[in-house]
């Protein structure tokens, strides 16, 4: 699902491995956030987070079946949405 206003755009998906959000699936996370043109951000459990920081990820405390939603700032970021939007659906490559 895609959800478009005239600032952000969102897609939501889910946590499917079984070990959850670790260290290594939020900094990989990170780093495809941080080629984006602008600010990427991670809702879950009513929480924002900036998608560039790997401890700001870890603090949402995803588990598997946690629905995230992943929001950009700016439509030239879709493609970084699409890769992280497809990393979720990948399990992080762990499944």
């Amino acid at each position: 699902m895609i959800l478009k206003d005239s600032i952000t755009i969102t897609r939501a998906t889910s946590v499917k491995n079984n070990l959850g959000m670790h260290a290594r699936p939020a900094s990989r996370i990170a780093e495809m956030a941080g080629s984006a043109r602008s600010c990427i951000w991670l809702h879950a459990n009513s929480t924002r987070v900036d998608a560039t920081s790997t401890l700001d990820i870890l603090t949402l405390g995803a588990v598997k079946g946690t629905q995230i939603v992943v929001e950009i700032e700016n439509q030239r970021d879709m493609d970084v949405l699409d890769q992280i939007i497809d990393f979720f659906e990948i399990g992080f490559g762990e499944s």
